[in-house]
């Protein structure tokens, strides 16, 4: 799965060292092939590796090193030589593998014709799969359609299962669910399938409940999956700023490592402006309506807040630890990324994450409310006396 975590991080990171248009951009590198763009529709052509992010990335063409795609809609017909590896919402797989597949998304579909011809790891809520598996075939998910022939072993952890007309398993088939279902004799023989019953606290169930309250000790699936969804999100807020608004966001950095203290002072003070607005726009009356919209720029402003104060002491410490005055953008990246994961594991000491988390929130409003303050008051240039001369200080 490190490889998995690996080519999803690096798809993002594509956009890092690519201007904030709507364009397609393409970059070969050592042999690897990068795409970026909103929509990518264009066929590929690669003799290495081949990474692709875009929103909406229908991949076509060849990879003749391993395919890795990431975005929200997802459809590949192009053929992997070696491994592939995709992650979006909806993920649709028409294409051969050489070697391993490995997906995850809401809605995963394994289409007739594809082939893999090594292992398939599925992970999604619904988990379709229909193409040709040599290997073995391991699945995860809420509702598990298999409607093609397995080569190898299949273990399958699913609320739901079926099959269709043309599922085939040659080797052992071992599915987990709360209750044992039917399984056709010409898909797997008696001999040859294993049940293990679930208990009722699976993940399925956490996806059901999320509109409930959420549990007091959430179960170590859950805590996983937040944490690498809030890592992706931090990790798109950093590559976002960058590209948008490079020198801001430098000159906010800059003032956090140069004067904490004052920054630190601001931020209380920007905070306290953000929570006064809450009772005095309510208090007019005719500002109620716009209470939820008060309430909403405080949750964006804490957000950002957070990224910012966790990116400011994180290069304020590279900086001290290395000889690279200017660190690039990828570099930058990673290092708010590892702090997003120390100051993660901070929360597990009482009191102290606490304590660490609001810091960073204030100093990173504190910029910001310097920031903003130097935007509606400006910068006064050199002071002059009535006879437009210098005044000596």
């Amino acid at each position: 799965m490190s490889a998995y975590r690996t080519s999803v991080i690096v798809a993002f990171l594509i956009c890092l060292c690519l201007p904030a248009r709507a364009e397609t951009y393409l970059v070969e590198h050592g042999g690897d092939t990068f795409v970026s763009g909103p929509q990518i529709t264009r066929p590929l052509v690669s003799s290495g590796d081949t990474f692709v992010a875009a929103r909406q990335a229908h991949v076509t063409g060849r990879s003749q090193g391993d395919l890795h795609v990431s975005g929200f809609d997802v459809s590949i017909s192009a053929d992997a030589a070696e491994d592939l590896y995709a992650v979006g919402a909806s993920v649709v797989l028409a294409g051969s593998v050489g070697h391993d597949l490995s997906a995850a998304g809401f809605s995963v579909h394994v289409q007739k014709g594809s082939i893999t011809g090594g292992n398939a790891r599925l992970l999604g809520n619904t988990v379709t799969v229909e193409g040709d598996i040599a290997g073995a075939l391991l699945i995860a998910g809420r509702d598990v359609i298999l409607n093609g022939p397995v080569n190898g072993d299949a273990r399958i952890l699913a609320q739901t299962l079926s099959f269709g007309p043309d599922a085939v398993i040659a080797g052992t088939l071992t599915y987990m669910s709360q209750d044992p279902v039917a399984v056709p004799e010409r898909v797997a023989p008696p001999t040859r399938v294993v049940f293990e019953k679930t208990s009722g606290d699976m993940f399925w169930e956490e996806f059901e409940d999320m509109h409930m309250d959420m549990p007091i000790f959430p179960t170590f699936v859950s805590v996983v999956f937040g944490f690498i969804i809030l890592l992706l999100f931090f990790i798109f807020l950093g590559v976002l700023m960058l590209g948008l608004l490079p020198r801001r966001l430098e000159k906010m950095r800059l003032n956090i490592a140069r004067a904490p203290g004052q920054t630190f002072l601001a931020g209380v003070i920007g905070l306290s402006l953000l929570f006064g607005m809450v009772p005095i726009t309510a208090l007019t009356v005719v500002g109620l309506p716009f209470v939820p919209i008060v309430v909403l720029l405080i949750i964006v402003a804490w957000t950002l807040g957070y990224a910012l104060g966790a990116y400011g002491i994180a290069m304020k410490v590279w900086t001290g630890l290395s000889d690279e005055d200017e660190p690039g953008n990828m570099t930058r990246i990673l290092v708010f990324a590892v702090a997003i994961i120390a100051i993660s594991l901070l929360n597990f000491i009482p009191f102290v994450g606490w304590v660490v988390n609001y810091t960073l929130v204030l100093l990173g409003i504190g910029a910001m409310t310097h920031a903003l303050f130097q935007y509606l008051i400006g910068n006064s240039d050199v002071a002059l006396d009535v006879d437009m001369k210098p005044i000596e200080k």
